[in-house]
């Protein structure tokens, strides 16, 4: 017997950021996807209405924080909010891609820990549970005080190339910085394959520099598969492609989760003829014009369908989590 949410004890519900992943969760779960009506006061304040009763129900609000992130955001923090206010029994914040998480540490003065605050934000608001997907680190998973899980994509990446002819003695999964290094590990154990983390220099939003040590690292692989958290304008992977290619990597594949490509990021990375291909997912959408013949676009519904089912049943979503050595 196939285990279902009850339709008349929850409610689904999508802010604007990514009706289309909602949908999906919403069909992988056999719910409907609840009308929310959105609309702007004359001076610009934001009105919203959740257009089905809550009261006394489970409620599910997907949104991920994409930008206009902050106009996301005050959605997000409004629907949940109104769920509280209107009785709602449980409100689970469905955040597939948490864009404040690479603001984790205070590393420069006077500035704000947000993946923090935006977490007490949450709470603040009414949430009673939040989901997301791959955080930049693990240690923003501790600043949450609700019941959080953060699950992951890996599954979907090691079924992407399982079958493909990659050996350990020609292949190697490269992280871009050693902050990655650990998820990098995890996606080459499952693999089978040996990893490896490029030391990596920030300067600027945009620019970043990668040391020549890593060149040395690959000598003798063919292939490298860069496995990062996301990629926004596509510096730090572009750099470290171009330091793997003069180090004679003859074939590159990208893997990251949460996959911006703002501004010209997918033109920069496909001008390399070495790189075979991007693979994402679509906790961000992605639209049309950016899903090139070298982009594959994996959807994330089901992971979270089934993370979203196993929470209702109270059963463990282990082999779904993010951080564990085992996964």
């Amino acid at each position: 017997m196939i285990q279902k949410l009850d339709p008349n004890e929850t409610r689904f519900f999508s802010g604007s950021s990514h009706p289309e992943l909602a949908a999906g969760i919403a069909n992988h779960l056999g719910l409907p996807l609840e009308e929310t009506h959105f609309s702007r006061f004359s001076n610009d304040n934001l009105f919203i209405q959740l257009c089905s009763s809550v009261r006394g129900r489970i409620v599910f609000i997907v949104q991920s924080l994409t930008p206009p992130v902050s106009d996301h955001l005050l959605e997000l923090l409004m629907m949940l909010d109104i769920a509280r206010s209107a009785a709602a029994k449980e409100v689970h914040a469905i955040i597939p891609y948490y864009s404040y998480a690479r603001s984790d540490k205070k590393n420069a003065p006077r500035i704000s820990i947000a993946a923090r605050l935006i977490a007490d934000l949450l709470q603040t608001a009414g949430a009673t549970h939040v989901m997301t997907m791959t955080l930049h680190s693990p240690q923003v998973h501790g600043f949450f005080s609700v019941p959080t899980d953060p699950l992951t994509a890996r599954g979907l990446f090691v079924n992407h190339f399982r079958g493909r002819d990659f050996s350990p003695m020609d292949t190697i999964v490269v992280a871009p910085d050693y902050g990655r290094a650990a998820s990098a590990s995890r996606l080459a154990n499952q693999l089978a394959l040996p990893s490896i983390s490029a030391e990596k220099t920030r300067i600027s939003d945009t620019e970043v520099h990668i040391g020549e040590l890593i060149a040395r690292q690959v000598t003798g692989f063919k292939r490298v598969i860069i496995y990062d958290d996301e990629i926004a304008t596509g510096g730090s992977v572009s750099e470290l492609s171009r330091i793997l290619l003069e180090s004679g990597v003859e074939e590159i594949h990208i893997v990251c989760t949460h996959g911006l490509f703002i501004g010209d990021a997918l033109s920069r990375l496909t001008a390399y003829e070495q790189v075979k291909e991007i693979i994402t997912t679509d906790t961000v959408p992605i639209p049309a014009e950016k899903r090139l013949p070298k982009v594959v676009v994996l959807s994330v519904a089901e992971i979270f369908g089934e993370a979203i089912l196993h929470n209702y049943m109270r059963e463990s979503i282990g082999n779904l989590f993010a951080f564990w050595e085992d996964q």
